[in-house]
C-alpha cells in the first residue's frame, strides 16, 4: 500500500511493506535508488510494521523542478513521513543515513532510534569544492533525477555540523545511544560522529534494530 504525502510542491511515496504491532520502522533509500517492493532481509525481524520513503526526485515520488536537492530537503521529506507514522526507528543507506542522522536530532521524541548503513551517497563532501554543472539536456520527466544525483554526491558536510544532531538525539530522545553505524565506508563526517557520545557501532542492520526494538 502506498500513500501520498505533500512536502511542499513535492508528492512523496510512503510505501507500507509489511503490517505489525507496535512501532513503525522507516527505511530510507541510498542515493538514486528507491523504496524496496518487499521487507529487506536485515530489518525482517523487526515486529512492527515497515515502511519505506521515495525522497524527493527518486522512485515514485515528485521531481524538484530546476534542482535544488539538499540533505535539509531530504530530511524534511522524512519529517513528512515521521508525522504521519508517529514516533519510529529509522534505518538509513547512504544518503539515507545522513538523512536519518539529521531526523534523529531534529526529531529526538519522535526517532527512537536511527541506524546508519553503507550506500550511494554516504560520503558528501567535507571541504567546499569547484561548483559542478548541472547534466544537459531538458528537465527530468522520470527518477532518479539527474540533479538529484550531481547536488547529492557533491553536497557538503562539515563533521562538525554532523555532530550537532548526534548532540541534538542524544539529549533530546532519553535514549543510550540513538545513533547506530553499521557502514564500513567512513568519511570525515561520520568518523566524527563515531567519535561522539550517544553512538555505537553493530556488527549488522539486525543487532542494531534488535537495541531499539523494546
Amino acid at each position: 500500500m502506498t500513500t501520498t504525502l505533500t512536502h511542499g510542491r513535492i508528492a512523496l511515496a510512503l510505501h507500507q511493506l509489511r503490517d505489525g504491532d507496535g512501532r513503525a520502522l522507516l527505511l530510507l533509500h541510498e542515493l538514486g535508488g528507491a523504496s524496496p517492493s518487499t521487507v529487506p532481509d536485515e530489518v525482517v525481524a523487526w515486529p512492527g510494521p515497515v515502511h519505506a520513503l521515495d525522497f524527493s526526485g527518486h522512485g515514485a515520488s515528485g521531481l524538484a523542478r530546476g534542482g535544488g536537492y539538499h540533505p535539509e530537503i531530504l530530511m524534511a521529506d522524512a519529517d513528512a513521513a515521521i508525522a504521519h507514522l508517529g514516533e519510529a526507528t529509522v534505518v538509513g543507506w547512504g544518503l539515507g543515513g545522513y538523512v536519518a542522522l539529521m531526523l534523529a536530532g531534529g526529531r529526538p521524541e519522535a526517532v527512537r532510534g536511527a541506524v546508519i548503513a553503507d550506500g550511494r551517497g554516504l560520503a558528501g563532501v567535507a571541504e567546499p569544492g569547484p561548483l559542478q554543472a548541472a547534466p544537459p539536456g531538458p528537465p527530468a520527466t522520470t527518477t532518479p533525477d539527474p540533479l538529484a544525483i550531481v547536488e547529492m554526491e557533491n553536497d557538503l558536510r562539515p563533521p562538525e555540523y554532523a555532530v550537532m544532531f548526534v548532540d541534538l538525539a542524544t539529549h533530546g530522545s532519553g535514549l543510550d545511544a540513538p545513533i547506530s553505524v553499521t557502514a564500513t565506508e567512513r568519511p570525515p563526517w561520520l568518523e566524527a560522529v563515531l567519535a561522539a557520545p550517544g553512538v555505537t557501532v553493530a556488527p549488522s542492520i539486525g543487532e542494531a534494530l534488535a537495541r531499539y526494538a523494546g
